[in-house]
């Protein structure tokens, strides 16, 4: 017997997340130079330059550790949205806020609910502690709020809500999420993360701070990965009651977000024309993309994000070829088996030229 043999049976049930390929494998496994990663929604910007130039200055205080209560950061935050900075709490990547959800709210025996075709990392926040996923059959490859209000249980804690959703691309107006909330019971706690809101059109976009005001059991969950171009430092921050946020902050680790990233967020938050020219190269190249979907007969989810999900069942190759081809030209995008889309690809929007390297490659593998 070893170690990993008693380890409770819920972490050796989990199965293994699969991120997206990194351009340096893909460079080595199929030895081509030119790589066009569309796989991992990532800004193809780049990151704001006021953010750039903020690492900078602080990088010679690496020796010193960072600020753990994010002082900085949460005042940004705090004069940007309105809030309070006892509702804030600072997390390496949204990611680390669910995880942080699952881990004060969620006990072995005790649920937690989420859509079909929703971020995959909420039913492995779910399972780290032992807890139960209850998976509610999407509507349109989005969430099917009724049927998730009649899942809720006594037993239930936890509801994740993704607007809009990943990796579908889909999008909930704040009628219906606030229509929701009136049915939720007040002890559940219900995760609305908005890690792509920039990307929505301004008559689209809601006050989700204002509704978490209204609804105490709602945390708002941002991140600066996506429209803020910040990926690799890894920073988001959720909106919570602050009796939420205090349990929420007595679960995270004391240094969870690091000097640089800190620098980072409050420069790139300042940053509104990056953002801007953020939102009209994805507006542009989702655009772009679709109208070739359409010519190739492809059908595809509209999305409000900043990547696409094709649909590939009716193509002369299953997905799961395609995307070996692409591969081979250098060309990474996203297989969705593990959401249970199987014949389906996600891919990001890029700068103009990526895509159009995607489409000519798409054009060529489905003519074979």
């Amino acid at each position: 017997m070893t170690p990993a043999d008693v380890a409770p049976e819920y972490i050796r049930g989990l199965p293994p997340y699969v991120p997206g390929k990194p351009s340096s494998e893909v460079r080595r496994e199929q030895g081509v130079d030119s790589i066009t990663k569309l796989a991992s929604n990532e800004n193809p910007l780049g990151a704001s330059p006021k953010a750039i130039a903020a690492v900078s200055a602080v990088m010679q205080g690496m020796a010193i550790y960072p600020d753990p209560t994010g002082y900085d950061l949460k005042m940004a935050l705090c004069n940007r949205y309105g809030v309070q900075p006892e509702q804030i709490v600072l997390g390496n990547g949204s990611s680390e806020l669910l995880d942080l959800c699952a881990r004060a709210f969620l006990v072995n025996g005790s649920e937690a609910v989420y859509s079909q075709y929703s971020f995959i990392a909420y039913p492995v926040a779910v399972k780290c502690v032992g807890a139960t996923g209850v998976s509610v059959p999407a509507m349109d490859y989005g969430h099917d709020l009724d049927r998730m209000a009649a899942a809720i249980t006594e037993r239930t804690r936890l509801v994740f809500v993704a607007n809009p959703n990943n990796p579908t691309g889909t999008l909930l107006t704040e009628a219906q999420i606030r229509g929701f909330m009136t049915q939720v019971p007040q002890h559940v706690l219900v995760i609305l993360d908005e890690a792509y809101t920039e990307y929505l059109p301004p008559e689209k976009r809601m006050d989700s701070m204002a509704l978490q005001h209204e609804f105490p059991n709602m945390v708002v969950l941002r991140t600066f990965s996506k429209a803020y171009g910040l990926a690799g430092v890894r920073v988001g921050f959720a909106v919570a009651h602050p009796s939420v946020a205090d349990l929420l902050n007595r679960t995270r680790l004391v240094f969870n977000v690091n000097a640089l990233a800190q620098a980072a967020a409050v420069a790139a938050l300042g940053d509104d024309e990056f953002v801007a020219r953020t939102y009209e190269t994805n507006r542009a190249g989702q655009q772009q993309l679709t109208a070739a979907f359409e010519r190739m007969g492809l059908p595809y989810v509209p999305s409000y994000a900043n990547f696409v999900l094709v649909d590939f069942s009716g193509a002369n190759l299953p997905a799961g070829e395609i995307n070996k081809q692409l591969l081979s030209r250098g060309i990474i995008v996203r297989p969705v088996a593990p959401y249970g889309l199987a014949q389906h690809l996600r891919m990001t929007v890029g700068l103009p030229e990526e895509n159009d390297i995607l489409i000519s490659a798409l054009e060529e593998i489905l003519k074979k």
